[in-house]
């Protein structure tokens, strides 16, 4: 798995330098990027994702002062906004004065008008609970991509995946035959069938499972 990040993060990298003409977004693309961005694409992203499609390093957005500012990471399929940003905690939570305390909020709150979904991630809990912040993208990009669903799947089964991408947590056969209005029986029987499918796996249970989730 280390190999395969290795060469397909240098891919995705050099794919988004060879296609950038905005001069300062290169500039920052060139200098390399920050430490505990790549270890969030390390130990989080790439392997709850397996991929970098619709991802963008270093993004630039302009703010109400007609400034520029950057995202760590963009999250953008189909034109959609979404935003990660890592969160270090030297430089975000120790030393943090009241200057850059108010500006770290400002500029959160420009981008949420601006229509932008963020998703602030700190890097201590990218070393300390990778399982955790990998469950978080998972529902991040289900917000944007719960309709992406294999083909072959039948509506109530397609809904349940979609269902289980939104939460942050696992999901049980009660609030899944509430979400669908079907008995507790028929959604036992759409969970164990994306089980089969290896689309969901069991979270909690062993004679009688009690909750499912996406699996990571």
């Amino acid at each position: 798995m280390a190999s395969q990040f290795e060469h397909k993060y240098k891919e995705w990298l050099q794919s988004n330098i060879d296609s950038e003409s905005n001069h300062r977004r290169l500039e920052l693309l060139n200098k390399g990027l920050g430490h505990g961005t790549i270890e969030f694409l390390r130990s989080v992203w790439f392997p709850a994702v397996g991929h970098f499609d619709h991802l963008l390093p270093e993004w630039e957005v302009r703010d109400f002062n007609n400034g520029y500012r950057y995202l760590d990471l963009a999250y953008m399929p189909g034109g959609a906004k979404g935003g990660i940003e890592i969160q270090g905690y030297a430089s975000h939570a120790r030393d943090l004065d009241v200057r850059r305390f108010k500006d770290l909020c400002r500029r959160h709150c420009l981008l949420s008008l601006d229509g932008w979904m963020l998703l602030p991630v700190a890097y201590p809990s990218i070393t300390d609970e990778p399982q955790q912040c990998q469950q978080l993208v998972l529902a991040f990009i289900g917000k944007f991509i719960s309709s992406d669903v294999p083909s072959q799947l039948m509506s109530s089964e397609a809904e349940t995946l979609r269902l289980a991408r939104r939460l942050l947590r696992p999901i049980t056969p009660l609030e899944l035959a509430e979400h669908l209005r079907v008995s507790d029986r028929h959604a036992r029987r759409i969970l164990y069938k994306l089980v089969e499918l290896q689309l969901l796996e069991v979270s909690s249970g062993h004679q009688r499972c009690r909750t499912f989730k996406i699996p990571l």
